[in-house]
């Protein structure tokens, strides 16, 4: 794990605080939300990718296949834990899985995301897997609008190097509370 990853974990927890329940949309192999857990959080692992998920449960974990932009996210959730996943929806469906995850959250509940800084979209082979993946890339402004137009307020933000030469965007969210009046603050 990177120590980008670790950081942006250790402040996730704190804000969420131990016991949160937690939705985690993109597991892969397993390992944030083991680093989650670890840290006192409740973890539903989910993945798109049945593959994914059957080693999960393999690896003696709850897992189940999810695809955020239709299937029921159930909830309510403390936070959303969506490290390197989000960037492989487009720019028209990234806006609506975002606005899912903020109504699968309680107010007051967080998101913590990861995207490749960059500017349009691509089918490359990156990382660890062979076939090529549909990659989103975003710039922090758009990349912010597009949480604060689907119900998130960023609270934070910053770019880390990755491994393959590449800029990371870290964003922490917060779905804001309602008021007695419906205001949100």
């Amino acid at each position: 794990m990177s120590p980008a990853t670790a950081a942006a974990i250790d402040g996730f927890v704190e804000r969420c605080g131990a016991g949160a329940r937690i939705l985690e949309i993109g597991s892969g192999p397993g390992h944030d939300a083991l680093a989650l857990e670890a840290r006192g959080l409740l973890v539903d692992r989910t993945d798109i990718t049945p593959a994914f998920v059957d080693l999960l449960r393999e690896r003696g974990k709850t897992a189940k296949v999810l695809d955020p932009l239709i299937d029921d996210l159930a909830g309510p959730y403390d936070g959303v834990w969506a490290s390197a996943v989000l960037l492989h929806l487009s720019r028209f469906e990234a806006p609506v899985v975002l606005y899912r995850l903020a109504q699968a959250t309680v107010p007051g509940g967080w998101l913590a995301t990861s995207v490749k800084v960059g500017d349009g979209d691509d089918w490359l082979i990156r990382g660890s897997i062979a076939g090529a993946r549909h990659f989103t890339f975003w710039q922090r402004e758009s990349w912010c609008a597009a949480q604060e137009a689907a119900g998130w307020s960023v609270v934070e933000s910053g770019e880390n190097p990755g491994r393959l030469g590449d800029t990371w965007l870290r964003t922490l969210a917060r779905r804001p509370f309602a008021t007695a009046t419906g205001d949100a603050r």
